[in-house]
């Protein structure tokens, strides 16, 4: 093969090695687009090969292979490479401004420079392998390039490249620095993060409504919409989590655009007066913070669903999405017919969210009620699932996990449309250790609903859970993304990062779990396995004490100081920590801190006494197979037991 531009000096011999600029696309879901319509993904993949091939020959580029909708091109030069690499995007750019989302061809590109290996008319070598990882950084529609890349672009480029950070790329053995390109087209903040219109934030709407009691309504319509706009494949939608930070903040809608990475926000208020509702509602632009629309509707509270489902069709159309069909009936559909059933679902969720057992124990009885009213509630069946399993470590585990699989198979049954049905039947998997089953829903949930990140960090630990750590860090991350005030969700990424091995990274993570303000004596407890994991005794007892500062009984805490000291030699003060807990604790406190603390001194024995117990329970380390803490246990051949019992690959 030659090259087709017009300057090829000579053929190139074989097993000849060179540097070169490696560029790897491919279309961004077009593989579950296959499974769904298989003629039109081939008719959009011809497509998509005959717009980009003449832009290769423009920046005499050379296409070395397709792979399925990918292809591997290669350039003599990096910044003819981002050049074509820029011509392509902004191609599909302005074609997709007027297609429909189901018509709509959006690539990602990937591109390092690096020695590679000519044979047989194909490249080999590291340099394609960094490519072919690079390339599934970059979002839909956009092109990432290695600090390679970079430093011969960046006085040659005239868009702006925002470092992500140094990665780590599967097979690759050192962290490679990674770049995102600035589109035109895109947004960009001061701290160089892309601001995209599509990045949606909806505000908790104000309770306008004359009896306070009625805030719960307010609350159920922010969720709603949030729920109802995150089924809109081509929106981010910033979840409940985040946005209810803001509630009753004076905050300009800029500041928040910033704090939440949003480009769109959507705020509003109800006033809920007996039977009739009154709803505001406008969309701000965070570029501008302009109104880009507003409306309000009047009406009776059976309107409510309409209502819901006219904003968040019109929000859509304002951001220039088009929806699918399939999107279409989703938003227009209602969840009950039955009006007071939803009310009682609309309060459970209030109650569910205080997060005590007493809420859940109230949410479960109005879901109950709301059940009798409307035994094809789907939406009530999932939460009656999640709220049954909360509650299961506080009475009989078996019998109430056995009530939260039956709500939850009624769900599935009821409703397999609805992403909140197969996270509650994953939910519920994974409380009975059906890992494989757990993982499968989540997927499922996902597909239906990409902006859960409640899903996403199940399937995160569900990863973790098998050592597939690179995809449970992705998992984690897009959770983070979805979620960027939750310190639950930061705390995933970072507990990922200390089990794949990387403690510096993690340590950075919990510090801005720490900057939330959020999640107490856990978060340092956490950060001092970090230090423990790297041998740095006495950062761990830094940790550590201000652990005990937060809480000065807390069982966890307990655990760390137990493991610090088994470390440190103190075997009786070790022992002491273990004597306080089997005082205070329950019995699956007292197993866990003694898994962890036994381990560290060693006495595998009693270790494996207290892990298998908690697989009697359910309530074993998901990440005990990978911890590097705990790498006695799994090299001891009892672990094997330990995995057939549970479900893992021995």
């Amino acid at each position: 093969m030659k090259y087709s531009g017009a300057t090829q000096a000579r053929p190139l011999a074989e097993n000849e090695r060179r540097l070169a600029a490696i560029m790897f696309t491919d279309i961004v879901g077009y593989t579950s687009l296959s499974q769904r319509d298989e003629a039109l993904a081939l008719s959009l993949l011809d497509e998509h090969r005959a717009a980009v091939r003449p832009f290769f020959s423009k920046h005499n580029g050379r296409e070395v292979k397709t792979m399925g909708d990918a292809f591997l091109v290669e350039f003599r030069s990096a910044l003819e490479a981002v050049r074509c690499a820029y011509d392509i995007q902004q191609f599909f750019h302005e074609l997709n401004e007027s297609r429909p989302a189901d018509k709509r061809v959006e690539l990602r590109v990937g591109i390092h420079l690096g020695d590679v290996i000519y044979s047989q008319s194909d490249v080999y070598g590291d340099a394609v392998n960094v490519a072919s990882r690079i390339e599934p950084l970059a979002t839909a529609g956009g092109i990432c390039i290695s600090g390679q890349v970079h430093d011969h672009v960046r006085n040659k480029f005239e868009f702006p490249m925002v470092s992500l950070g140094r990665k780590e790329l599967k097979n690759v053995g050192e962290p490679v620095e990674v770049f995102r390109v600035v589109l035109p087209w895109e947004r960009q903040d001061e701290r160089g993060q892309v601001r995209d219109k599509n990045r949606v934030a909806v505000l908790p709407f104000a309770n306008m409504s004359p009896d306070p009691n009625d805030e719960y309504f307010a609350d159920g319509m922010t969720e709603e919409l949030i729920d109802r706009l995150g089924q809109v494949k081509q929106l981010r939608v910033i979840a409940r989590t985040s946005v209810m930070s803001y509630k009753k903040k004076d905050k300009k809608a800029g500041e928040i655009a910033e704090e939440l990475l949003v480009g769109s926000l959507v705020e509003g208020s109800v006033r809920k007066a007996g039977n009739r509702v009154r709803v505001t509602v406008q969309l701000i632009g965070a570029e501008t913070e302009e109104h880009l629309w507003s409306s309000h509707y009047d009406g009776n509270l059976d309107d409510i669903f309409a209502v819901q489902s006219e904003i968040a069709e019109k929000v859509a159309g304002e951001l220039k999405v088009h929806l699918l069909p399939s999107e279409k009936d989703t938003l227009e559909k209602k969840p009950t017919e039955n009006l007071e059933a939803y009310t009682l679902y609309l309060r459970a969720k209030q109650l569910s969210h205080e997060g005590s057992g007493e809420g859940h124990a109230g949410a479960i009885k109005l879901l109950e009620k709301a059940l009798t009213l409307d035994h094809s509630f789907v939406l009530a069946y999932a939460q009656l699932a999640y709220d049954y399993r909360v509650t299961s470590l506080e009475g009989d585990y078996t019998a109430v996990v056995g009530k939260a699989v039956a709500a939850a198979q009624k769900a599935i049954e009821l409703g397999p449309e609805y992403a909140e049905a197969h996270v509650a039947m994953a939910e519920a998997h994974m409380a009975l250790d059906r890992l494989d089953d757990a993982r499968s829903e989540m997927q499922k949930a996902v597909e239906i609903n990409p902006n859960l990140p409640e899903a996403y960090m199940a399937l995160a630990e569900n990863h973790t859970t098998f050592g597939r750590l690179d995809e449970a860090l992705t998992c984690a991350r897009k959770a983070s993304e979805l979620d960027p005030l939750s310190h639950v969700a930061r705390a995933r990424v970072a507990w990922t990062l200390r089990v794949a091995g990387r403690p510096d990274e993690a340590i950075r993570e919990y510090e801005k779990v720490k900057e939330l303000g959020a999640g107490g004596a856990g978060v340092f407890l956490n950060a001092s396995l970090c230090y423990l994991q790297k041998g740095d005794l006495a950062g761990a007892e830094a940790e550590l004490t201000k652990a005990k500062e937060l809480s000065p009984d807390g069982v966890t805490g307990r655990g760390g100081w137990g493991m610090l000291y088994a470390m440190m030699g103190k075997r009786s003060e070790a022992e002491a920590e273990l004597e306080q807990v089997s005082k205070a604790a329950t019995e699956s406190e007292k197993w866990f801190t003694e898994l962890w603390v036994r381990t560290a001194l060693g006495d595998l024995d009693d270790a494996f006494r207290a892990l298998m117990s908690l697989a009697e329970i359910h309530g074993w380390p998901y990440a005990v197979k990978f911890d590097p803490l705990l790498r006695a246990l799994q090299s001891d051949p009892r672990f094997r037991d330990f995995c057939l019992k549970v479900g893992l690959p021995p």
